[in-house]
C-alpha cells in the first residue's frame, strides 16, 4: 500500500483548520451570502452550465452545484470537507487528495472543459508545478479559472477574522493578479482575461449592488475591488493542421467587385469554399455571382439569398450553411485585401487564437479609405470595447473576422444570452467570443479605398448605433 505524502507544517495546519471548520462552512457562507451570491453570479457567466468541471480545493462542494456541471469532480485534501460534500451533493463526485501530489492528479479521469481553483491557489506550496500538472487534464479548449482576493483588502479581512466575521483562516500567499498571470504563462497557459469585481461585498441596502455594479467596473477604482479573476488556456502541444475554410462574403450592390473577390482570395488551403450571401441587390449582383460561379467550376463557390436584411443577418445564415471548419467574413467592398486572409487563416490554424479579428488602424490607409469622424469615432470604441470585454479590440468595425464552427456554434447556441440586438453582425459576435472566453487576436491589414459602388455605412446613424453596443455591453458584460 502507498504511503501518504508527509505534509509540511504549513499544509498540516491548513488541513486542520479545514477538518476542524468544515462542519461550519456553509454557516460561514451563509453569514457572508451577498459576498458568495455575487461570487457564484460571475462564476456561473465565465461557466455555462452542463460542461465537464473539476474544481480543486472544492471545500464543501457548494460552488460546484452551482455551476450545474454535466460532470462535476471536486477535491479537496479535508476529509471533513468531502464528507460534508458528499452529503450535500451526492450527484457530485468528490475525492480526497492533494492536488500538489502528482501521483493522486495522476488518477483523475479528464479531460475537463473549466477546471476551477476558487482561492486554491493561495495555499499551494508550489503554485506553477501544480499548474503545469493540469495539462493532462485539459483538451485545447479547456479554460482554467483562477479566482482569488486582492492583498489589499488584507487588514480589513483580518479585522473581520478578528471580530468574527470571516471564517477562520491560515496565512495565504500574496498574488496579485499579476503573479497569477505570470504563474500561468510559466507553466504554458495563456491569460485570456482578467477581471476585478466586488467594491462592496456586503448589500447595506442595496448599496453594494448599486456600488457593484455600476462603479466598481470601471478602470483604476476596479483594481480596489476585492475579488479578482484570471481566466487562462492551455497552450502546450497544439497541434498544427490544415482544417477547411469558407470565406464568407456577404454582398449588395457589389456587382463590380464579385469576380475581383475571386481572382484576389489566395489558395491558402486544401479544402477552401467561397460563399457569397446576396442582400437583394438592384445593380445585378446576384446575377453577376451566378455568372462567376459558371466561370470557375473549379472553385467551390455558392450564393444564397438572405431572408432578412442587414449584414447581421446575412452572416448569420451564411455561417449556418457554410461548411468549412474555419469561417471567415471578407467584405465585398474589398477594402480589406483579401491578400491578407492567409494571414487570418494562419493565426487560428496554429491555435495563436481562437477569434482573429482585424484592424484597419494601425497601417496608414490610402488616401479617402475613412473619413476623419470615422476615424475618430473608431479610436474611442475600441478603447470603451478594450475596457468592456477585458481584451485589446483595437477595431471592433473591421468586417474581417475568423473563428471556428465549433466556437461560432457555441456562440449561436449562447446568443440567448444577448438577444437578437446587433444589425451589423460584428458585436453579436465579438461579445460571443467574449462570454465564451475565446483567445483574441488582431491582424493589421492595410485598409484600401472602395473602388465600386457607394459604401453602406451612415456616420450618424451607425455612430449611435455604437453607442448603444456600448451601453449594452455595459450592462451585459459588467454591470449584471
Amino acid at each position: 500500500m502507498k504511503q501518504e505524502p508527509v505534509l509540511s507544517s504549513r499544509k498540516a495546519a491548513i488541513r486542520k483548520l479545514a477538518d476542524d471548520v468544515a462542519i461550519n462552512r456553509n454557516k460561514w457562507i451563509n453569514k457572508n451570502k451577498f459576498f458568495y451570491r455575487e461570487d457564484y453570479r460571475y462564476m456561473r457567466f465565465l461557466i455555462p452550465e452542463g460542461l465537464r468541471v473539476l474544481e480543486l480545493g472544492c471545500g464543501t462542494g457548494r460552488l460546484l452545484a452551482e455551476l450545474k456541471p454535466s460532470h462535476g469532480v471536486g477535491v479537496d485534501f479535508s476529509q471533513n470537507m468531502i464528507e460534508v460534500a458528499k452529503s450535500g451533493y451526492p450527484h457530485l463526485k468528490f475525492y480526497v487528495g492533494d492536488i500538489e501530489d502528482v501521483d493522486f492528479m495522476s488518477t483523475l479521469a479528464g479531460p475537463f472543459d473549466v477546471i476551477v481553483l476558487s482561492d486554491t491557489i493561495g495555499s499551494l506550496e508550489d503554485c506553477q508545478a501544480t499548474l503545469f500538472n493540469l495539462h493532462r487534464l485539459c483538451k485545447a479548449d479547456t479554460r482554467i479559472i483562477i479566482a482569488y482576493y486582492s492583498k489589499i483588502w488584507e487588514p480589513l479581512l483580518t479585522l473581520a477574522r478578528a471580530i468574527g466575521q470571516k471564517m477562520p483562516q491560515e496565512e495565504q500567499n500574496a498574488l496579485s493578479t499579476e503573479d497569477i498571470t505570470n504563474l500561468l504563462s510559466l507553466a504554458d497557459f495563456d491569460v485570456v482575461k482578467r477581471e476585478w469585481r466586488q467594491l462592496m461585498p456586503r448589500k447595506l441596502l442595496g448599496l453594494g449592488i448599486l456600488v457593484n455594479r455600476y462603479l466598481a467596473p470601471f478602470p483604476l477604482i476596479r483594481r480596489a475591488c476585492l475579488r479578482n479573476y484570471v481566466v487562462a488556456r492551455p497552450i502546450r502541444d497544439i497541434k498544427k493542421r490544415k482544417p477547411s475554410a469558407t470565406v464568407l462574403i456577404p454582398c449588395r450592390n457589389e456587382r463590380g467587385n464579385i469576380e475581383e473577390a475571386v481572382q484576389r482570395i489566395p489558395k491558402f488551403c486544401n479544402d477552401m469554399e467561397i460563399f457569397y450571401v446576396e442582400g437583394h441587390s438592384k445593380d445585378g449582383t446576384l446575377e453577376e455571382i451566378q455568372r462567376v460561379i459558371a466561370a470557375y467550376p473549379k472553385l467551390d463557390i455558392k450564393v444564397i439569398v438572405q431572408s432578412g436584411k442587414g449584414k447581421g443577418n446575412a452572416v448569420r445564415e451564411g455561417f449556418e450553411r457554410a461548411r468549412g471548419e474555419i469561417l471567415m467574413i471578407l467584405d465585398a467592398d474589398l477594402t480589406m485585401p483579401p491578400e491578407a486572409l492567409p494571414k487570418f487563416y494562419d493565426a487560428i490554424a496554429s491555435g495563436k487564437g481562437e477569434f482573429i479579428n482585424g484592424s484597419r488602424l494601425v497601417y496608414p490607409m490610402e488616401k479617402n479609405a475613412m473619413r476623419f469622424l470615422n476615424y475618430l469615432a473608431n479610436h474611442t470604441f475600441s478603447m470603451l470595447f478594450t475596457w468592456l470585454l477585458n481584451q485589446r479590440f483595437t477595431d471592433t468595425l473591421c468586417g474581417t473576422k475568423v473563428l471556428s464552427k465549433k466556437h461560432y456554434l457555441k456562440i449561436a447556441e449562447n446568443r440567448n444570452y444577448f438577444g437578437e440586438f446587433d444589425p451589423f453582425g460584428d458585436f453579436d459576435l465579438i461579445f460571443g467570443a467574449a462570454k465564451l472566453n475565446l483567445k483574441v487576436v488582431e491582424i493589421p491589414i492595410t485598409y484600401a479605398s472602395r473602388t465600386y459602388g457607394e459604401t453602406q455605412i451612415s456616420r450618424f446613424k451607425h455612430g449611435w448605433l455604437l453607442l448603444k453596443m456600448v451601453i449594452f455591453a455595459f450592462r451585459k458584460l459588467k454591470a449584471f
